[in-house]
């Protein structure tokens, strides 16, 4: 099952939408919403159970980890897209009726404040740009730029096409939607200046998700795979993978994990941190080049 098919399925609950109330959703849309919500959970979920170990072919070298910490994590946040930034994580949730931005304590997991992202938004990748946090939304070509102290909304950007990982390079902000290439466009108004086609090889990089610049690399988790790739911004190769199956060890047997998609970096104290969907840990990580 690819996002493709849950595209259909959120037209369809889309459809039934015509109306809101006081800019919010009614009860019975709501109700709606949440059942689509839990259709989309099981179809992903069910997609990363069926390709968890297909990982991409490589000619890259691949890299294992090493966990330095775990911490809890809200296992109920469907993580679209994780920074840090002044001692704080800082994430995005994703689902239709669930989609969030939060500040979270790392060391305790504890959510500090929380925005409920309503009008039926699925939303997705998030950075921290000229002291403002950039939202990507999915499907709605919308993101939406908030003050990191209050959360409250400051200006909304339309975009053209899919919203999946977003981070910052330079002056510059780099937008994924799931294909082989990087868009790099202007924070302003999403402009687009430049189009990286990610390699390994001549081997093309598909479904590039959440994104984060560590040490002038682009770290982009691939959906429905255990691996980062390691991507060099200029031109789009891979210089590496790291391979991250080790961190499934640290789920329960009785649960079944959802994709890893979630990379922050602390670069004042150079610390990594990932997790995934649903995951009730994030780790920090120290990446074994041997």
């Amino acid at each position: 099952m690819t996002r493709f098919f849950i595209f259909l399925l959120l037209i369809s609950a889309l459809i039934f939408v015509s109306c809101k109330q006081n800019g919010e959703l009614s009860k019975e849309k709501s109700r709606e919403f949440e059942e689509v919500s839990k259709e989309i959970d099981l179809l992903e979920k069910g997609s990363a159970n069926d390709s968890q170990n297909s990982n991409p072919q490589t000619t890259a070298p691949v890299y294992g980890i090493k966990v330095k910490k775990v911490f809890p994590h809200d296992s109920t946040a469907y993580t679209q897209g994780l920074f840090f930034h002044k001692g704080f994580l800082y994430e995005s949730t994703g689902l239709i009726g669930k989609s969030s931005l939060r500040k979270i304590e790392p060391e305790s997991g504890k959510i500090l404040k929380m925005l409920k992202i309503k009008g039926g938004y699925f939303a997705e990748g998030i950075e921290i740009y000229n002291d403002m946090i950039y939202q990507l939304t999915w499907i709605s070509q919308t993101c939406f730029v908030y003050n990191p102290e209050t959360f409250n909304l400051i200006n909304s950007i339309s975009y053209i096409g899919e919203g999946w990982g977003l981070t910052k390079l330079n002056n510059r902000l780099v937008i994924s939607d799931g294909s082989s290439k990087l868009k790099i466009v202007n924070p302003e108004n999403f402009n687009l200046l430049k189009e990286i086609e990610v390699m390994d090889g001549n081997i093309p990089v598909y479904n590039l998700n959440e994104l984060e610049i560590i040490e002038g690399e682009i770290w982009a988790n691939v959906y429905l795979t255990k691996k980062i790739a390691r991507i060099n911004p200029e031109s789009g190769k891979v210089n590496s993978w790291i391979d991250l199956s080790s961190l499934y060890s640290y789920l329960s047997y009785n649960e079944t994990p959802d994709v890893l998609n979630g990379i922050a970096y602390d670069s004042k104290d150079n610390r990594i941190f990932v997790t995934g969907k649903l995951w009730k840990l994030v780790f920090e990580i120290e990446v074994n080049q041997n």
